[in-house]
């Protein structure tokens, strides 16, 4: 929990990918965060986090449903979505907190 507290305090964005291994939507987002890491290299981090195994953060994000998207920058929530996103849209989102 206190590697996840300080990656999300980062200058740098975090894009935070609250899924499931059973989530069908999840698995579509997979090779789109893949796409959205070799556009936007090391100016942003993405973490995968399986809300089955980290239940607390889950809750204390309030997450309700899967996948839901956080992009957290000096430990604040600075936007999320749920379901589905494009590359191009979350690349932008990233880009606007860089």
């Amino acid at each position: 929990m206190s590697e996840f507290t300080d990656m999300i305090k980062s200058s740098k964005p975090t894009l935070v990918d609250f899924y499931a291994t059973w989530c069908g939507p999840c698995k579509m987002m997979h090779p789109i965060l893949e796409q959205v890491k070799a556009s936007i290299g090391d100016a942003a981090t993405i973490v995968k986090i399986d809300v089955d195994k980290n239940q607390e953060l889950s809750a204390e994000y309030r997450v309700q449903s899967v996948p839901t998207l956080i992009i957290f920058k000096d430990g604040e929530v600075k936007w999320r979505a749920a379901g589905v996103q494009s590359a191009a849209d979350l690349e932008a989102k990233l880009k606007e907190f860089a």
